[in-house]
């Protein structure tokens, strides 16, 4: 899988305000335009969990942390894997 890099000039104060260090936020930032973009339907569950760096069974546990929950197949697939 090939990557970019994409820089985002953060000020120090959102770090004081997440209580969180870059690479935190980083991966915190990736995961919530993850699901974001999952939410509208811009990227597949798939998609999404590439994004976020994740498994895609790992990304569609995380949805309820941001009141997001996944498609109905999908969630029956989850379910059937976990069975």
């Amino acid at each position: 899988m090939s990557t970019r890099q994409i820089v985002i000039n953060v000020p120090e104060e959102v770090f004081s305000a997440e209580n969180t260090d870059e690479a935190g936020f980083g991966r915190e930032l990736c995961m919530m335009a993850a699901v974001k973009l999952y939410e509208l339907g811009r990227l597949s569950s798939g998609r999404a969990a590439e994004l976020a760096g994740v498994s895609r069974a790992e990304f569609l546990l995380n949805l309820g942390r941001f009141q997001v929950f996944p498609f109905q197949a999908e969630l029956t697939d989850l379910e059937a894997h976990h069975a």
